[in-house]
């Protein structure tokens, strides 16, 4: 699959109203409200110093959506959503390799980039291993479901040198 990935604009606020809260998101906080989105549109979460989101755009239609977040740290993170119809056809692999190429050769201070997902999102889980990231942690009930369910959270981390290097380098969980 090739995508395209088109960054947010203002003028997307009604799309990206309707992306949000137009069908559930099993692994995030549900589906937020239409006012919530809003605010957070209006207060910049989307598109200012620290953030950036971008459409991910497959056969003209806006497949996914990927938000770079904590540009004013060396260590950013990121939120990924892929609609329901789209996924499981590589599209997040591709998704997360474009961020991971375009935060490094955007921005020469960031050294490592991470994100988290929960244990039982296997599909992510895998997505962050062929993108290259390493398994760096394990947080024992560190994600609270909307089912009243506390689950294991697991964070991943990519470094430049891994990335130029082409060798995930694992954690020296010994030392």
């Amino acid at each position: 699959m090739t995508a395209d990935f088109i960054p947010f604009v203002p003028d997307d606020a009604d799309d990206l109203v309707a992306f949000l809260t137009g069908e559930a998101w099993p692994f995030h906080t549900g589906v937020p409200q239409e006012a919530a989105v809003r605010s957070r549109i209006a207060a910049g979460h989307y598109d200012d110093d620290d953030e950036r989101t971008f459409w991910i755009v497959t056969g003209g239609e806006r497949a996914g959506l990927v938000r770079l977040q904590d540009f004013s740290d060396d260590t950013p993170l990121f939120d990924l959503r892929i609609r329901a119809a789209h996924r499981g056809k590589g599209l997040g692999t591709e998704a997360v390799r474009w961020l991971v190429r375009h935060l490094f050769e955007s921005r020469p201070e960031i050294r490592r980039i991470e994100g988290t997902t929960r244990h039982d999102n296997l599909a992510m889980r895998a997505v962050f291993l062929r993108a290259g990231f390493a398994k760096e942690a394990h947080y024992r009930e560190g994600w609270p479901g909307l089912d009243g369910k506390v689950y294991d959270s697991v964070g991943y981390g990519i470094l430049r040198s891994d990335w130029e290097s082409g060798v995930v380098t694992p954690p020296d969980w010994n030392s």
